[in-house]
């Protein structure tokens, strides 16, 4: 058995995860939701199984480096992330029905990497600009911060369907929905929010740091390193915001949203769409 087998049987494991939770929402039962938590963090587990299999193949190649250096081993990386973040707070909150919006992210990125034919899932040797040992601090930061982002937009989404509810009074609608109170939704969002700023934060000082022993130049206005300061001053002001203005609720749920916009178009829409120093990440 290989990495990608198992990462594979991932992939299906958190869609099976993903209609188990919705079904708590659905039938209103509380013992699916246990169901749907262990095929969850079983399936996180079998994720790290394969990322570590991943790591260890390379040795095997003599190539030898982190799985984190292309666009498959990337997502691969952002799903195991968000899934992390998710489990830590549905324990912490003990409210399961958030699985119903936050697994569809980590299953479609893991669909998109098993299934998408424009991505390579070889393992290559790293290119020069690659080899440092600022790779996995940057790599693991910047992920962090994205799969709280993508973790406060699922919140941000779920606080905006409980506030119409609220709004036109469908209490059978808000009832067979059984989601948490808006003021504990705004909360995670707030704190996810939070999270994320600081780990995108420190991705961008370590990709800095790591430009410079690579390229010669602290920051070059790399199409990557533009959009990622563009999503950093999204995050910044809508956090001034909040504290200075008092925003909460739709609005913060709302910019969670298109913020985790700005975050997709920064990870995958650059690589892609504009050509840059960081347009290996593509392969």
């Amino acid at each position: 058995m290989n990495s990608s087998t198992l990462l594979g049987i991932t992939t299906f494991t958190y869609l099976f995860s993903t209609l188990l939770y919705v079904a708590v929402i659905v039938f209103k039962a509380q013992k699916i939701g246990k169901i749907a938590t262990i095929f969850t963090a079983v399936a996180w587990l079998i994720q790290t199984a394969g990322i570590l299999l991943r790591w260890s193949e390379s040795y095997q190649m003599g190539i030898g480096h982190a799985p984190l250096t292309n666009m498959y081993e990337s997502v691969v990386f952002f799903s195991w992330t968000l899934i992390i973040l998710y489990l830590i707070i549905e324990i912490k909150f003990k409210t399961k029905v958030i699985g119903a919006f936050t697994l569809p992210f980590a299953f479609l990125a893991m669909a998109y990497a098993s299934f998408s034919t424009d991505i390579s899932k070889t393992i290559n040797p790293l290119i020069p600009a690659l080899q440092s040992n600022w790779l996995i601090s940057h790599v693991v930061t910047c992920f962090i911060g994205y799969a709280s982002f993508a973790v406060a937009a699922a919140l941000g989404i779920m606080y905006l369907i409980k506030q119409q509810g609220k709004a036109g009074q469908e209490d059978h609608a808000e009832s067979s929905l059984h989601l948490p109170p808006l003021t504990v939704l705004d909360s995670i969002i707030h704190s996810t929010m939070v999270f994320g700023f600081i780990w995108l934060s420190a991705g961008i000082i370590t990709g800095a740091i790591w430009a410079n022993s690579a390229w010669g130049t602290y920051w070059s206005w790399d199409p990557k390193e533009t959009w990622s300061l563009i999503t950093w001053f999204f995050y910044a002001i809508t956090l001034h915001a909040r504290y200075t203005r008092g925003w909460n609720g739709a609005p913060i749920a709302f910019l969670a949203i298109f913020g985790f916009l700005s975050v997709l178009f920064t990870y995958y829409g650059v690589n892609f769409l504009l050509s840059g120093l960081h347009s290996y990440g593509s392969s």
